[in-house]
């Protein structure tokens, strides 16, 4: 009997979006529907690490993954002029994917230079360790995008989610290190509801 996939990233809502974020949704956002890219973020939150990310990536195309539609909301709020609707130019290179990222790689033929994984929800009650996104299977189908000197980047707040994962880890094909990075600001990590001192981050390569 095939392993039923956890679906821990369906597509959600929470409060009801504004007239001008509902017009990006139905009218935008078909428009930057990915089919591939060149750098891959997963859980993008309200994007602001994936509009960083195209500004510094200028000839790139960015893909952000997020099934949270009030995030891609304010992401697309965010990379469109107030007045027209129309992308800014800086913001050219983003895609966005609405829904689980599983679900757009089983279509793509990308092979990554990055996959970005911020502040993933650490599911951190003993019996919904099973929800958590960063196991070991998924980062196996994760190293399967990345080009040959393609890294995925992965932040936390939650220190035994950190550890959890570098047990993962050893049940792929991936090596990882510990980078000496400087804290990424996004609107989670403000948040840090892990209370600890900083994010930690992996990098993960083949």
């Amino acid at each position: 009997m095939e392993k039923q996939e956890i679906r821990t990233f369906g597509r959600r809502h929470g409060k009801k979006l504004s007239l001008r974020q509902q017009t990006l949704i139905d009218e935008l956002l078909p428009t930057l529907k990915p089919t591939t890219g060149n750098i891959l973020e997963i859980g993008f939150g309200a994007g602001e690490h994936v509009r960083d990310l195209a500004r510094n990536n200028p000839t790139k195309i960015i893909i952000g993954a997020e099934p949270f539609m009030n995030g891609v909301a304010s992401l697309l709020s965010a990379i469109t002029d107030e007045k027209t609707n129309r992308v800014l130019d800086e913001y050219r290179g983003i895609r966005i994917w609405a829904d689980d990222v599983r679900d757009f790689l089983r279509t793509t033929d990308s092979k990554f230079e990055q996959i970005w994984v911020l502040h993933p929800d650490p599911w951190p009650k003993a019996r919904h360790e099973k929800r958590r996104l960063l196991n070991a299977d998924f980062l196996n189908t994760l190293s399967k995008y990345l080009d040959q000197n393609g890294e995925i980047i992965i932040g936390t707040d939650h220190w035994e989610y950190f550890d959890w994962i570098l047990e993962q880890i050893k049940s792929t094909n991936l090596t990882a290190t510990i980078p000496d990075m400087e804290i990424i600001q996004t609107r989670y990590q403000h948040k840090n509801k892990a209370g600890t001192d900083a994010p930690k981050y992996l990098i993960l390569s083949l």
